[in-house]
Protein backbone atom coordinates (compact mmCIF):
# COMPACT_ATOMS: atom_id res chain seq x y z
CA UNK A 1 0.00 0.00 0.00
CA UNK A 2 1.32 3.40 -0.95
CA UNK A 3 1.14 6.00 1.84
CA UNK A 4 0.25 9.29 0.18
CA UNK A 5 0.34 12.59 2.09
CA UNK A 6 -3.45 12.52 2.18
CA UNK A 7 -3.53 9.08 3.79
CA UNK A 8 -0.89 10.10 6.30
CA UNK A 9 -2.98 13.15 7.22
CA UNK A 10 -6.08 11.00 7.67
CA UNK A 11 -4.15 8.53 9.84
CA UNK A 12 -2.79 11.36 11.96
CA UNK A 13 -6.29 12.75 12.37
CA UNK A 14 -7.63 9.38 13.47
CA UNK A 15 -4.83 9.05 16.00
CA UNK A 16 -5.59 12.50 17.39
CA UNK A 17 -9.30 11.70 17.61
CA UNK A 18 -8.59 8.47 19.45
CA UNK A 19 -6.37 10.32 21.93
CA UNK A 20 -8.98 13.04 22.41
CA UNK A 21 -11.64 10.42 23.06
CA UNK A 22 -9.58 9.08 25.96
CA UNK A 23 -9.51 12.50 27.66
CA UNK A 24 -11.94 12.86 30.55
CA UNK A 25 -13.52 16.15 31.68
CA UNK A 26 -14.56 16.80 35.27
CA UNK A 27 -16.69 19.67 36.57
CA UNK A 28 -15.40 21.20 39.81
CA UNK A 29 -17.91 23.26 41.84
CA UNK A 30 -16.46 25.77 44.30
CA UNK A 31 -18.38 27.88 46.83
CA UNK A 32 -16.44 31.15 46.80
CA UNK A 33 -16.12 34.06 44.39
CA UNK A 34 -13.94 33.62 41.31
CA UNK A 35 -11.64 36.38 42.59
CA UNK A 36 -11.07 34.68 45.95
CA UNK A 37 -7.65 33.04 46.28
CA UNK A 38 -9.23 29.63 46.92
CA UNK A 39 -11.07 29.78 43.60
CA UNK A 40 -8.04 31.20 41.79
CA UNK A 41 -6.05 28.25 43.05
CA UNK A 42 -8.79 25.94 41.85
CA UNK A 43 -8.08 27.23 38.34
CA UNK A 44 -4.35 26.78 38.92
CA UNK A 45 -5.02 23.23 40.05
CA UNK A 46 -7.05 22.51 36.91
CA UNK A 47 -4.23 23.81 34.70
CA UNK A 48 -1.70 21.64 36.51
CA UNK A 49 -3.92 18.57 36.24
CA UNK A 50 -4.15 18.97 32.48
CA UNK A 51 -0.38 19.36 32.24
CA UNK A 52 0.58 16.54 34.62
CA UNK A 53 -1.87 14.04 33.13
CA UNK A 54 -0.82 14.87 29.55
CA UNK A 55 -4.36 16.01 28.83
CA UNK A 56 -5.97 12.73 29.90
CA UNK A 57 -7.96 14.60 32.54
CA UNK A 58 -9.31 18.14 32.26
CA UNK A 59 -11.13 20.02 35.01
CA UNK A 60 -13.61 22.87 34.54
CA UNK A 61 -13.93 25.12 37.59
CA UNK A 62 -17.34 26.58 38.52
CA UNK A 63 -16.76 29.25 41.19
CA UNK A 64 -19.19 31.19 43.35
CA UNK A 65 -21.66 28.37 43.89
CA UNK A 66 -22.64 28.62 40.22
CA UNK A 67 -22.94 24.86 39.64
CA UNK A 68 -23.95 23.73 43.14
CA UNK A 69 -24.52 25.94 46.17
CA UNK A 70 -21.92 25.62 48.91
CA UNK A 71 -24.18 23.51 51.10
CA UNK A 72 -24.80 21.08 48.22
CA UNK A 73 -21.26 20.53 46.97
CA UNK A 74 -20.26 17.66 49.23
CA UNK A 75 -23.46 15.71 48.56
CA UNK A 76 -23.05 16.26 44.81
CA UNK A 77 -19.57 14.74 44.92
CA UNK A 78 -20.55 11.86 47.20
CA UNK A 79 -23.33 10.87 44.81
CA UNK A 80 -21.31 11.36 41.62
CA UNK A 81 -23.22 14.39 40.32
CA UNK A 82 -19.80 16.05 40.20
CA UNK A 83 -16.49 14.16 40.46
CA UNK A 84 -14.56 16.83 42.37
CA UNK A 85 -15.17 20.06 44.26
CA UNK A 86 -14.23 22.31 47.15
CA UNK A 87 -15.91 23.15 50.44
CA UNK A 88 -14.89 24.29 53.92
CA UNK A 89 -14.34 21.01 55.75
CA UNK A 90 -15.90 21.99 59.07
CA UNK A 91 -19.22 22.69 57.35
CA UNK A 92 -19.72 18.91 57.57
CA UNK A 93 -19.09 18.64 61.32
CA UNK A 94 -22.79 18.20 62.07
CA UNK A 95 -22.63 14.99 60.06
CA UNK A 96 -19.23 13.89 61.37
CA UNK A 97 -17.82 15.77 64.40
CA UNK A 98 -14.25 14.69 63.64
CA UNK A 99 -14.30 17.12 60.70
CA UNK A 100 -14.29 19.95 63.23
CA UNK A 101 -10.63 19.15 63.97
CA UNK A 102 -9.45 22.53 62.60
CA UNK A 103 -12.02 24.67 64.45
CA UNK A 104 -10.85 24.16 68.01
CA UNK A 105 -10.52 27.74 69.31
CA UNK A 106 -7.00 28.89 70.14
CA UNK A 107 -5.43 25.48 69.45
CA UNK A 108 -3.56 26.35 66.23
CA UNK A 109 -3.49 30.10 65.66
CA UNK A 110 -0.52 30.48 63.27
CA UNK A 111 0.07 29.15 59.78
CA UNK A 112 2.93 27.02 61.07
CA UNK A 113 0.76 25.46 63.75
CA UNK A 114 -2.14 25.03 61.31
CA UNK A 115 0.15 23.03 59.02
CA UNK A 116 1.30 20.87 61.96
CA UNK A 117 -2.30 20.24 62.95
CA UNK A 118 -3.23 19.14 59.42
CA UNK A 119 -0.25 16.76 59.33
CA UNK A 120 -1.45 15.27 62.60
CA UNK A 121 -5.05 14.98 61.40
CA UNK A 122 -4.96 14.14 57.70
CA UNK A 123 -4.73 10.33 57.87
CA UNK A 124 -7.60 10.11 60.34
CA UNK A 125 -9.58 12.67 58.37
CA UNK A 126 -9.18 10.72 55.14
CA UNK A 127 -10.23 7.50 56.89
CA UNK A 128 -13.39 9.30 57.93
CA UNK A 129 -13.95 10.78 54.47
CA UNK A 130 -13.49 7.36 52.86
CA UNK A 131 -16.62 6.21 54.69
CA UNK A 132 -18.41 9.06 52.89
CA UNK A 133 -17.05 7.99 49.49
CA UNK A 134 -14.65 10.95 49.51
CA UNK A 135 -10.91 11.63 49.43
CA UNK A 136 -9.22 14.94 50.30
CA UNK A 137 -6.70 15.84 47.60
CA UNK A 138 -5.48 19.05 49.22
CA UNK A 139 -6.46 21.56 51.87
CA UNK A 140 -5.88 25.30 52.16
CA UNK A 141 -6.42 27.49 55.24
CA UNK A 142 -8.30 30.73 55.60
CA UNK A 143 -6.63 33.47 57.62
CA UNK A 144 -7.41 33.56 61.35
CA UNK A 145 -11.04 34.10 62.32
CA UNK A 146 -12.36 37.28 63.94
CA UNK A 147 -15.61 39.20 64.39
CA UNK A 148 -17.45 41.71 62.20
CA UNK A 149 -19.97 44.05 63.85
CA UNK A 150 -22.04 47.14 63.14
CA UNK A 151 -20.90 48.80 66.36
CA UNK A 152 -18.09 48.77 68.90
CA UNK A 153 -18.00 45.63 71.05
CA UNK A 154 -16.09 45.40 74.34
CA UNK A 155 -17.45 42.13 75.74
CA UNK A 156 -19.91 39.34 75.18
CA UNK A 157 -22.62 41.47 76.81
CA UNK A 158 -22.55 43.69 73.71
CA UNK A 159 -23.25 40.68 71.48
CA UNK A 160 -26.39 39.48 73.27
CA UNK A 161 -29.41 39.45 71.00
CA UNK A 162 -27.43 39.91 67.78
CA UNK A 163 -28.11 37.79 64.71
CA UNK A 164 -24.73 36.63 63.46
CA UNK A 165 -23.98 34.62 60.36
CA UNK A 166 -22.51 31.18 61.07
CA UNK A 167 -20.85 28.88 58.56
CA UNK A 168 -20.41 25.74 60.66
CA UNK A 169 -21.12 24.16 64.03
CA UNK A 170 -18.17 25.87 65.72
CA UNK A 171 -19.23 29.40 64.78
CA UNK A 172 -22.81 28.62 65.79
CA UNK A 173 -21.60 27.43 69.20
CA UNK A 174 -19.51 30.55 69.78
CA UNK A 175 -22.43 32.81 68.82
CA UNK A 176 -24.88 30.97 71.06
CA UNK A 177 -22.38 31.02 73.94
CA UNK A 178 -22.17 34.81 73.62
CA UNK A 179 -25.95 35.12 73.72
CA UNK A 180 -26.42 35.77 70.02
CA UNK A 181 -28.50 33.95 67.42
CA UNK A 182 -26.61 32.03 64.71
CA UNK A 183 -27.99 32.31 61.18
CA UNK A 184 -26.69 29.83 58.59
CA UNK A 185 -25.75 31.88 55.51
CA UNK A 186 -23.52 30.94 52.58
CA UNK A 187 -20.76 33.40 51.68
CA UNK A 188 -22.39 34.12 48.31
CA UNK A 189 -25.55 35.30 50.14
CA UNK A 190 -23.82 37.31 52.87
CA UNK A 191 -24.03 40.78 51.30
CA UNK A 192 -27.79 40.52 50.85
CA UNK A 193 -28.23 39.16 54.38
CA UNK A 194 -26.39 42.15 55.84
CA UNK A 195 -28.29 44.61 53.65
CA UNK A 196 -31.69 43.22 54.62
CA UNK A 197 -31.03 42.78 58.34
CA UNK A 198 -31.00 38.99 58.27
CA UNK A 199 -27.59 39.21 59.95
CA UNK A 200 -26.00 41.93 62.12
CA UNK A 201 -22.47 40.62 61.76
CA UNK A 202 -20.44 37.43 61.50
CA UNK A 203 -17.32 35.47 62.37
CA UNK A 204 -14.79 35.06 59.57
CA UNK A 205 -11.43 36.17 58.23
CA UNK A 206 -10.50 39.41 56.53
CA UNK A 207 -10.90 37.58 53.23
CA UNK A 208 -14.68 37.21 53.46
CA UNK A 209 -15.13 40.83 54.48
CA UNK A 210 -13.05 42.02 51.56
CA UNK A 211 -14.73 39.72 49.03
CA UNK A 212 -18.23 40.79 50.11
CA UNK A 213 -17.40 44.52 50.61
CA UNK A 214 -18.95 44.41 54.05
CA UNK A 215 -17.80 47.96 54.86
CA UNK A 216 -21.01 49.00 53.09
CA UNK A 217 -22.95 47.59 56.08
CA UNK A 218 -20.53 47.04 58.99
CA UNK A 219 -18.04 49.26 60.80
CA UNK A 220 -15.81 47.14 63.08
CA UNK A 221 -13.56 44.11 62.69
CA UNK A 222 -12.02 42.52 65.80
CA UNK A 223 -8.94 40.36 65.34
CA UNK A 224 -9.19 37.19 67.39
CA UNK A 225 -7.32 34.64 65.28
CA UNK A 226 -9.31 31.93 67.00
CA UNK A 227 -8.59 29.27 64.37
CA UNK A 228 -7.57 28.89 60.72
CA UNK A 229 -10.32 26.78 59.11
CA UNK A 230 -9.44 24.80 56.02
CA UNK A 231 -11.15 24.37 52.71
CA UNK A 232 -10.54 21.03 51.05
CA UNK A 233 -10.68 19.84 47.48
CA UNK A 234 -12.45 16.50 47.64
CA UNK A 235 -12.85 13.85 44.97
CA UNK A 236 -15.43 11.09 44.67
CA UNK A 237 -13.56 8.01 45.94
CA UNK A 238 -15.01 5.73 43.27
CA UNK A 239 -14.04 8.16 40.51
CA UNK A 240 -10.52 8.41 41.96
CA UNK A 241 -10.14 4.64 42.06
CA UNK A 242 -11.32 4.35 38.46
CA UNK A 243 -8.41 6.48 37.21
CA UNK A 244 -5.27 4.94 35.76
CA UNK A 245 -2.33 5.07 38.15
CA UNK A 246 -0.45 7.61 36.03
CA UNK A 247 -3.48 9.94 36.02
CA UNK A 248 -3.82 9.54 39.79
CA UNK A 249 -0.16 10.45 40.18
CA UNK A 250 -0.56 13.55 38.01
CA UNK A 251 -3.68 14.59 39.87
CA UNK A 252 -1.99 14.20 43.25
CA UNK A 253 1.11 16.07 42.12
CA UNK A 254 -1.09 18.96 41.00
CA UNK A 255 -2.92 18.83 44.33
CA UNK A 256 0.26 18.87 46.43
CA UNK A 257 1.68 21.85 44.56
CA UNK A 258 -1.58 23.77 44.60
CA UNK A 259 -2.16 23.19 48.31
CA UNK A 260 1.29 24.57 49.13
CA UNK A 261 0.80 27.59 46.87
CA UNK A 262 -2.67 28.30 48.24
CA UNK A 263 -1.44 28.18 51.83
CA UNK A 264 1.39 30.59 51.03
CA UNK A 265 -1.08 32.95 49.34
CA UNK A 266 -3.40 32.87 52.35
CA UNK A 267 -0.54 33.88 54.65
CA UNK A 268 0.57 36.59 52.23
CA UNK A 269 -2.93 38.10 52.08
CA UNK A 270 -3.84 37.92 55.78
CA UNK A 271 -2.67 41.40 56.77
CA UNK A 272 -3.43 42.85 53.33
CA UNK A 273 -7.12 42.10 53.87
CA UNK A 274 -7.04 44.12 57.10
CA UNK A 275 -5.44 47.02 55.25
CA UNK A 276 -8.20 46.91 52.65
CA UNK A 277 -10.92 46.92 55.31
CA UNK A 278 -9.30 49.97 56.94
CA UNK A 279 -8.89 51.78 53.62
CA UNK A 280 -12.61 51.35 53.10
CA UNK A 281 -13.49 52.94 56.42
CA UNK A 282 -13.69 50.03 58.87
CA UNK A 283 -12.11 50.07 62.31
CA UNK A 284 -9.77 47.06 62.55
CA UNK A 285 -8.40 46.28 65.98
CA UNK A 286 -7.52 43.45 68.35
CA UNK A 287 -10.34 42.14 70.50
CA UNK A 288 -10.29 43.71 73.97
CA UNK A 289 -9.02 41.73 76.98
CA UNK A 290 -12.49 41.09 78.46
CA UNK A 291 -13.94 39.87 75.16
CA UNK A 292 -10.86 37.74 74.43
CA UNK A 293 -10.95 36.14 77.88
CA UNK A 294 -14.61 35.21 77.37
CA UNK A 295 -13.81 33.70 73.99
CA UNK A 296 -10.95 31.61 75.40
CA UNK A 297 -13.24 30.26 78.11
CA UNK A 298 -15.79 29.32 75.45
CA UNK A 299 -13.00 27.72 73.40
CA UNK A 300 -11.87 25.49 76.26
CA UNK A 301 -15.43 24.25 76.72
CA UNK A 302 -15.78 23.62 72.98
CA UNK A 303 -12.61 21.53 72.83
CA UNK A 304 -13.73 19.41 75.79
CA UNK A 305 -17.13 18.89 74.15
CA UNK A 306 -15.46 17.93 70.86
CA UNK A 307 -13.27 15.35 72.53
CA UNK A 308 -16.29 13.86 74.27
CA UNK A 309 -17.90 13.43 70.82
CA UNK A 310 -14.95 12.03 68.87
CA UNK A 311 -13.16 10.10 71.61
CA UNK A 312 -9.80 8.43 71.00
CA UNK A 313 -9.49 9.56 67.37
CA UNK A 314 -9.70 13.20 68.35
CA UNK A 315 -7.35 12.75 71.28
CA UNK A 316 -4.84 11.02 69.01
CA UNK A 317 -4.91 14.04 66.68
CA UNK A 318 -4.26 16.42 69.57
CA UNK A 319 -1.51 14.21 70.99
CA UNK A 320 0.26 13.99 67.63
CA UNK A 321 -0.03 17.76 67.15
CA UNK A 322 1.27 18.59 70.61
CA UNK A 323 4.36 16.34 70.40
Amino acid sequence: MKFTPALIAVAAGLTFSASAAVAETWDMPMAYAATNYHSEHGVMFADKVKEYTDGKLEITVHAGGSLFGGADIKRAIQTGQAPIGERIMSAHANEEPLLNWDNQPFLATTYEDSAKLWEAAKDTVNETLADMNLLALYTCPWPGQGFYFKNEVASGADVKGMKLRSYNAATATVIESLGGTPVQIEAAELTQALATGVADGFISSGSTGYDRKVWEHLSHYYKVNAWLPRNYVMVNKGMWESLDSDVQAGLQKAADETGASCTAKSEELANWYFEQLEENGMTVTDAGPEFLAELKEIGATMQADWLSQVGDKGQAILDAYQK
